[in-house]
């Protein structure tokens, strides 16, 4: 493992502004990206079909293609989200690649990396506490809280604290409350920093946070009660992107971690365009499939930061089609035709939804030993049918040599800047259409309903002049519709919009849809069981 300043020197990082967190880990202290760098720099979008439970690799990819175009000459650096605790100690593990295309050091970024979770926690927890005090010593006047939006955070899964009453006992204990608990990755405050240009507009961003409403009905914001300097002290350090590396020696900035299914899942803004400035090609990541992440990445991120990917990453595996093909688990690892033919339904799908924001494509088979010639050519057919062109990737086996040849794809797809994005919909339609618009043209649904807390919501909304921010839609990340087990329906389903949630800080709307949990639960056998501490390492946790 290189020194963490020998990386920073090779993207001509100066040493003051670089913090260090010992030997391996920095972060880099560049208060505004050089815009013309930027312009100059090319981005690659890494996304995915719809995940299943055979995984996709896409963050394996992502590194092993910033290894393959650094092995053919290209100054590449990746830009990607920080891994939570939630996922590590319970169904995925860690989040830092796999094989011989990972990121190091790779339990430091998994676990506490340099504290930017933990501040985001704090800084939401501590609103939450200033915001109850508040509320005590307001009891009684019309300016006590009626509706309380704000809920706590932590980074882990824990589903008892999904509904919790705090307050009891009453008196000098506090006001007795339900409220609950959201993990910290779908808190508000997340995707506030990871959509900050700079201190200035993060600060601004706090003071926007509409908190609930007042007993005489009137919005209470951060702004009202003067507390947004305090927060923004919390979150003052975690605003700056932290550099790591490749197993390879190649630089990786790793900052935010927004859910995709209940966030906007991306990275930070000010990591991606700083990795811009410093990179000829940057790649980055959306979270779970493009329906979503990708989705949210065109429609929020890109709208918020004038960028615009060049090329567009679509990461499978022979089998994660072979599951959307209707071929039991045990059974993924045969050879079968038949169940990649069907399964591409999903392929196409993910194909035409990042066609229609104007990109080109490039499917990257994630490949397996197993993998059939058949196999192989049955889906180099169908990219040739739908204008999308194909490659093959194994750097989880080889690294950089593995991801070499698609990275030379990459530069040939690059050559022409793309100029613009074709927005799904535009920010002046109603909330109703914006939604609806995302359905059809994205998921591939038919009509959206409202349930009546949801009506009553989009009135307030409206009344309160935030119609015309974006739409986040929460769904589930394993169907095109908003229920899980709907894994193989394509068309003419329904979307119900149960809950509308104001995030003004954020800048955009989050449409609640189907049983989708702020607060994951643990699976029957989390992670967590085969974590340890051997001879003073960690193992099990990558």
């Amino acid at each position: 493992m290189k020194n963490i300043v020998q990386i920073a020197k090779k993207l001509t990082i100066k040493k003051e502004h670089l913090v260090l967190y010992g030997n391996h880990k920095a972060k880099i202290n560049i208060a505004e990206p050089d815009a013309s760098k930027i312009r100059k720099s090319k981005l690659i979008l890494v996304t995915s079909i719809t995940p299943t439970k055979a995984g996709n690799g896409k963050t394996t990819t992502s590194i092993g293609l910033a290894d393959g175009l650094n092995r053919i000459g290209k100054n590449a650096v990746l830009a990607l989200r920080e891994p939570s605790l939630g996922p590590c100690f319970g169904m995925k593990g860690g989040a830092t690649g796999a094989g011989k295309s990972q990121l190091i050091p790779s339990n430091d970024i998994n676990l506490h990396f340099t504290g930017d979770f933990h501040a985001i926690s704090i800084a939401n927890n501590m609103l939450a506490a200033l915001l109850d005090n508040y509320n005590f010593h307001k009891q009684g006047t019309p300016s006590e809280m009626k509706e309380i939006y704000w809920k706590r955070v932590m980074d882990v899964n824990d589903r008892s604290l999904r509904f919790i009453i705090t307050g009891l006992h009453g008196g000098k204990n506090g006001l007795p409350a339900e409220t609950g608990f959201d993990i910290t990755p779908a808190s508000e405050l997340m995707a506030i920093l990871c959509l900050s240009k700079n201190i200035e507009d993060l600060r601004n961003r706090i003071d926007n946070i509409l908190l609930g409403y007042t007993a005489d009905n009137k919005p209470l914001t951060v702004k009202d009660l003067h507390i947004g300097g305090a927060i923004t002290a919390l979150l003052k350090d975690a605003l700056m992107p932290n550099l790591v590396q490749t197993l390879e020696g190649n630089p990786a900035i790793v900052h935010g971690g927004p859910f995709a299914n209940i966030a906007h899942g991306c990275n930070s803004i000010l990591a991606t365009k700083t990795a811009m400035q410093l990179g000829e090609y940057v790649l980055t990541e959306a979270g779970f499939g493009s329906d979503l992440g990708a989705e949210k990445f065109f429609n929020i991120k890109c709208r918020t930061t004038g960028i615009i990917p060049d090329l567009s990453v679509l990461v499978i595996t022979s089998q994660s089609l072979k599951l959307h093909g209707e071929i039991p688990q045990d059974k993924i690892k045969l050879p079968s035709s038949a169940g990649i033919k069907k399964g591409m339904r999903n392929l196409e799908r993910h194909i035409s939804i990042l066609q229609s924001f104007g990109q080109k494509v490039l499917v990257v088979l994630n490949q397996f030993d197993s993998d059939t010639k058949e196999e192989i050519d049955l889906i180099a057919d169908l990219c040739k049918k739908k204008m999308a062109d194909f490659s093959i990737s194994n750097a989880y086996q080889l690294g950089g040599d593995g991801a070499a040849a698609t990275a030379r794809k990459i530069v040939s797809l690059t050559k022409t800047k793309t100029k613009q994005i074709n927005h799904t919909y535009d920010l002046k339609d109603s909330i109703e259409t914006k939604i609806q618009k995302v359905v059809t043209k994205i998921y591939g649904g038919k009509k959206v309903f409202f349930e009546k807390k949801a009506k009553l919501q989009l009135r307030r909304i409206l009344k309160a002049g935030y119609q015309n921010l974006p739409i986040c839609i929460a769904k589930t990340q394993y169907s095109f519709t908003d229920e899980a087990e709907q894994i193989h329906t394509y068309k003419d389903f329904d979307i119900t919009v149960d809950e509308l949630i104001v995030n003004a800080g954020a800048g955009f709307i989050v449409a609640v849809c189907g049983e989708i949990m702020r607060m994951p639960g643990l699976p029957d056998e989390p992670n967590a069981l085969h974590i340890d501490v051997v001879n003073g390492e960690i193992v099990g946790l990558v």
